[in-house]
């Protein structure tokens, strides 16, 4: 029985998704491809690898021993990718990282920039997403996340803390009623998530202040970062986003002041694959640089 890698990249990708809709999104195959690609791997063990549920394309009991074998062999093909990589002293291929847009908008980009600089036939795909990623399923190489899991095959390293402040436009802070206490915030409009989309509770910034009530909400820091830019009220701001808001302003600096982390999230299996052993040390580098240079600035 002769088995082909690209049919069985097919097949992890099928048994992640759970559909051929989205083993094709992330192949770039039309799901007739995908479920033609299958009946040839199915033809070629002469066992159903798949049962359509409900839910989806789940795993027989031989699919699940398949599963197995796929993944050692896709290992092994990065393994062989990042060591023929590595001897020429260069990064190649292609690596997402999953982040938050706080992160994907203020700090990735410059990191990532500089990495290619250094090694140009590497690809970076940045997914900004407000929520946590599957990396079970691949939906990236690498997430960054605000707080640690404590379940699943992953390993997690911490990048860096961060601090955070409420903060306002200049203009807005000239013509509102006066901030001199957190008294006072009652008087002003309240920037923040919506309550209900709170993906992760160390984004709760507001009810650790015992503030109930958000006048203006996104799920989407950039878009509370633009709400105070356009003047509309105050809100929690991350220091390394102010440079980019230059009439922005912190308040209440000695009262409101919290610190997060952000953490580094991979997959189990991928502890021996140098290539992005060797991208995680850049990334990680880079990130702890960009934090402090910018929230110098703030």
């Amino acid at each position: 029985m002769a088995l082909h890698w690209d049919d069985l990249r097919v097949f992890l990708a099928v048994a992640r998704h759970e559909s051929l809709s989205g083993a094709g999104r992330l192949l770039k195959l039309d799901p007739a491809t995908v479920g033609r690609r299958i009946a040839r791997l199915e033809e070629a063990t002469g066992v159903p690898l798949f049962v359509k549920s409900p839910q989806g394309y789940v795993l027989t009991v031989d699919g699940q021993r398949l599963m197995t074998h796929a993944q050692e062999a896709e290992l092994a093909v990065a393994n062989a990718s990042g060591e023929i990589g590595a001897e020429a002293g260069r990064l190649t291929g292609q690596i997402r990282i999953g982040a938050p847009d706080g992160c994907a908008n203020y700090l990735l980009p410059q990191v990532c920039a500089r990495i290619t600089e250094q090694h140009p036939d590497l690809d970076i795909q940045i997914v900004a997403l407000p929520r946590v990623f599957n990396l079970s399923k691949r939906e990236a190489d690498m997430a960054i996340a605000v707080s640690a899991p404590s379940t699943g095959r992953l390993t997690v390293q911490k990048i860096t803390d961060y601090k955070l402040h409420l903060a306002g436009h200049r203009r807005y802070l000239r013509h509102a009623p006066p901030l001199d206490s957190r008294a006072d915030l009652p008087n002003h409009r309240i920037i923040g998530y919506i309550p209900d989309m709170i993906f992760d509770k160390e984004l709760d910034y507001l009810a650790e202040l015992g503030m109930d009530r958000v006048q203006l909400a996104s799920n989407s820091v950039s878009v509370q970062l633009g709400l105070i830019r356009a003047e509309a009220g105050v809100g929690i701001v991350h220091d390394f986003a102010l440079p980019f808001a230059p009439r922005v302003m912190k308040v209440l600096e000695d009262e409101i002041s919290l610190t997060r982390s952000f953490y580094l999230i991979r997959h189990a299996d991928d502890r021996r694959v140098e290539r992005l052993n060797r991208f995680t040390a850049d990334l990680m580098s880079g990130l702890r640089a960009e934090v402090a240079a910018l929230e110098a600035e703030a």
